[in-house]
């Protein structure tokens, strides 16, 4: 039986990525989900504002006393770590990790401009990541911003960051935008290798005692896997590139139902913060075993084959899947 797959160009012994987590985030962790069977790791993300809170606090070290002598420029004061400055510990582990294990290591970006990005994107290229991911997370707060102002700020800053590197680039989509279909095509055409389906955003919520916001980790289960299925499927041999598909995935079914729909990845977040990194030879298991009963002899045998790709008319057949649903609800 054959579960490899191919993502970013890569091939991988099977449809399972370990998303960026704190799980991605030692090279131990990372040596673990190698061991119970991942295919490839993307990488905890290098935020830019972390980036250029360090870069802040540098320059206001060196300039708020530049009226005062000379020698008072060399002096760092207590309480500010500047061993993070242009990410090196970073790129450190990234070297590290690349030595230390067989699968592929993709780097994470996570910001919101390609200024900063594109010099560290050179960087983590250099530094041995086999492929680079950016998630680009934008919420837009000004009720005078337009969509159109929002979206090209994605392509431009995929396009700039393409233009500097030559490792695979995957980028994860969010869901928020008025029309999927035509964005994940405009990234490809920016110079997306790869698009995840899709990004899930922190959770928020309100703390009745303190009276303030609060933003969590947003844990998810199988009943997330909806929107993910619905795309992939949409966007299956739609666009000459690789899909993975992100949110929901928590068991051997749910790869599945994921490949099925055209996913040629799975990203695994949330399942392994629940159960840890040895739930990857449950879902392994799973998913061999449908495969052996059904009788099915690899991954590429069911790679889409649920898709909207097997209709001539997707939008009709959404619409009539739709109706059914509601009326079966009802009857």
């Amino acid at each position: 039986m054959d579960i490899s797959t191919t993502f970013l160009g890569f091939t991988l012994k099977n449809p399972l990525i370990a998303s960026a987590s704190p799980l991605t985030a030692s090279l131990e962790s990372i040596r673990k989900l190698e061991d119970n069977g991942i295919a490839a790791v993307i990488m905890h993300s290098l935020f830019e504002e972390e980036i250029n809170r360090e870069l802040r606090q540098i320059d206001h070290f060196l300039h708020v006393n530049n009226e005062s002598y000379a020698e008072a420029l060399s002096y760092l004061p207590d309480g500010v770590d500047f061993e993070n400055i242009q990410a090196e510990d970073y790129l450190k582990e990234i070297m590290r990790v690349k030595g230390a294990v067989s699968i592929p290591v993709i780097a994470s970006l996570n910001g919101v401009s390609a200024g900063g990005w594109v010099k560290y994107a050179k960087k983590l290229q250099e530094a041995g990541a086999d492929a680079l991911e950016l998630n680009i997370t934008y919420i837009p707060t000004l009720v005078d911003m337009e969509g159109h102002t929002i979206e090209q700020m994605y392509i431009d800053t995929v396009s700039t960051v393409k233009q500097h590197i030559s490792i695979p680039l995957n980028v994860k989509m969010n869901a928020y935008f008025s029309s999927p279909a035509n964005m994940a095509k405009r990234l490809v055409e920016a110079g997306a290798d790869g698009l995840t389906i899709f990004d899930n955003p922190s959770r928020v919520d309100v703390d009745l005692e303190l009276l303030t916001a609060l933003r969590q980790a947003n844990i998810t289960g199988s009943s997330r896997l909806s929107e993910t299925l619905r795309w992939c499927a949409i966007l299956y041999n739609k666009l000459g590139c690789s899909l993975c598909a992100n949110t929901g995935i928590h068991s051997g079914k749910d790869v599945l139902k994921a490949v099925m729909s055209g996913a040629d990845a799975t990203a695994l977040a949330s399942v392994l913060l629940l159960h840890g990194e040895g739930e990857i030879r449950n879902i392994l298991h799973d998913l061999t075993s449908w495969m052996q009963e059904h009788e099915y002899a690899s991954i590429s045998q069911m790679k889409g084959s649920i898709s909207l790709s097997h209709t001539d008319n997707p939008s009709a057949y959404e619409r009539n899947s739709y109706m059914h649903a509601l009326q079966h609800y009802r009857g």
